[in-house]
């Protein structure tokens, strides 16, 4: 059996049932559980199996409603946290799918009973009444920063949801000795050399895994080489003790392991899993099948990333790693957090030129590292509406503007401009007059200024690839120039750092 690969890889389902989540009330399931809208396994079918209220449905199903209303449903997270995307799947629901559904939010300290959270929660809309297509999935993006522990689905009128599924970040206060690999933490496994039998998010997974199926396993390999899996920690730590345990897998655990660590809040997982940094953690060591690997450490670390080798191939059931959370904060994330509201709202409109991204910004401080810092003002920024970026792009000139002009219509960005068009510098008339030329059939064409990200390159770079773009469609430039904007804004954050 395949592990199918999840659509958002590098988020955590956090309204899945392996993490704790759960369905606390609904106005009606009569057909189908509510229960089965955090089930993690994809929903089955028998077309033969009926029962005494009528077919078996894998999934949510309210009766057929003959009055006003719609129905409704109330889940608690498995662990608080930021939520970035929305699967509504209706898979195998096609004459009795809920054909348009929408999505609140709330956060709500403790164990609220399902009547508290009616009548007492701030609910928050985060995703407002959407058509759903029926025997598939339906993702939707997610455009809220807020922490949230539960959520409502409606459905309009009623009908099936096979299962709800809420893609984010796990946020939760770390101190102490914890388990920071944990998925309910806040960790996450970024990538592995293969998950046929056994997905890698089961090997952070909590609690014990109840069979096979609740591990990561990996195909028989028959030639030479290993298997990996890629761990980002929930917070940067040192490690006091690790846990390989390979409960259930007798026939085919690995022979051997060895645990790598790395130092890099914001790597990538193809830089950090190219670098040439790691440091072992665990040297190779022999493994038995079915068996618990306690290993105590030394203080190792601090680490981010926990890399984990088998050889030659084969099953984990979990991996542990007992740590202490460890501050971050560099030079340049201590330089934006000291930073008076005024001040920093300034700072992050020069980088960006959105006010409403730069207000977003200074809301979200204070940056635990720069990898945070970096990785949200992307989020923010592909969360941001077109006239977000609009008014991003109006606060750039033209590449080969003339410096004088510059100075005068970007006083507060002209010498980021100039630094960063420096290759525009000594090109010859022809090419000028040619960007000049084609700057200006661009903007009557998108409607915006011809942006790319200009550090390190020759005029004549530019001018060719602003030859190429200007066969664009208008949807497709707005992103490509979004996308350039994003590489403008990390260059120009990065630049914020005190000398």
């Amino acid at each position: 059996m395949s592990s199918s690969q999840a659509p958002y890889p590098h988020l955590t389902n956090l309204l899945s049932g392996s993490l704790g989540a759960r369905a606390l009330a609904c106005s009606d399931d009569f057909f189908a559980s509510m229960h089965n809208l955090v089930e993690d396994a994809p929903p089955a079918f028998d077309p033969d199996a009926y029962y005494e209220r009528g077919k078996v449905m894998d999934g949510w199903e309210s009766r057929r409603k003959r009055g006003p209303g719609h129905d409704w449903c109330i889940l608690q997270l498995g662990a608080p946290g930021i939520l970035h995307a929305a699967d509504i799947e209706t898979t195998h629901f096609t004459g009795n799918h809920a054909p348009w559904a929408s999505v609140e939010a709330t956060f709500f300290e403790g164990s609220p009973d399902a009547d508290t959270l009616r009548d007492e929660a701030e609910w928050v809309e985060i995703l407002p009444s959407v058509a759903l297509r029926l025997g598939s999935h339906n993702p939707f993006p997610l455009r809220d920063d807020r922490l949230f522990t539960h959520v409502r689905l409606r459905i309009y009128p009623d009908g099936g949801v096979a299962r709800l599924r809420l893609y984010g970040e796990v946020r939760k206060h770390l101190e102490g000795e914890v388990d920071l690999a944990a998925l309910e933490n806040g960790g996450k496994a970024l990538a592995c050399s293969d998950m046929y039998f056994g997905n890698m998010d089961h090997l952070i997974a909590p609690g014990r895994a109840p069979d096979m199926r609740g591990g990561w396993e990996t195909r028989r390999r028959r030639g030479p080489g290993e298997d990996w899996v890629l761990v980002r920690l929930a917070r940067r730590g040192i490690l006091d003790r690790l846990v390989l345990d390979t409960e259930h897998f007798k026939g085919n655990f690995p022979d051997t392991a060895i645990v790598e660590g790395i130092d890099w809040p914001d790597g990538s997982p193809h830089e950090l899993l190219a670098s040439d940094l790691w440091q072992t953690v665990v040297p190779s060591m022999k493994l038995q099948a079915h068996h618990p690997h306690p290993i105590d450490l030394e203080a190792a670390g601090p680490y981010t990333h926990l890399r984990l080798r088998i050889a030659p191939c084969g099953g984990v059931s979990r991996l542990r790693a007992f740590g202490r959370p460890v501050g971050t904060v560099d030079a340049l994330t201590a330089h934006y957090n000291a930073l008076p509201d005024e001040d920093a709202f300034t700072a992050f409109l020069g980088t960006c030129g959105s006010r409403r991204w730069a207000a977003r910004m200074v809301a979200a401080r204070p940056f635990e590292h720069r990898g945070e810092l970096f990785n949200l003002a992307r989020r923010l920024w592909w969360t941001a509406s077109e006239a977000d970026w609009l008014e991003a792009f109006g606060h750039h000139p033209r590449i080969g503007e003339d410096p004088e002009r510059l100075r005068a219509r970007f006083a507060h960005t002209a010498a980021q401009s100039s630094r960063e068009q420096a290759g525009v510098q000594g090109a010859s008339e022809v090419v000028l007059a040619e960007l000049q030329r084609l700057n200006e059939a661009y903007e009557a064409k998108f409607g915006h200024v011809f942006l790319i990200c200009a550090t390190g390159l020759r005029a004549q770079q530019m001018l060719d690839a602003l030859r190429v773009r200007i066969h664009n469609t208008p949807e497709r430039e707005l992103r490509e120039a979004a996308a350039q904007h994003v590489a403008i804004t990390h260059i120009r954050l990065n630049a914020g750092a005190p000398a």
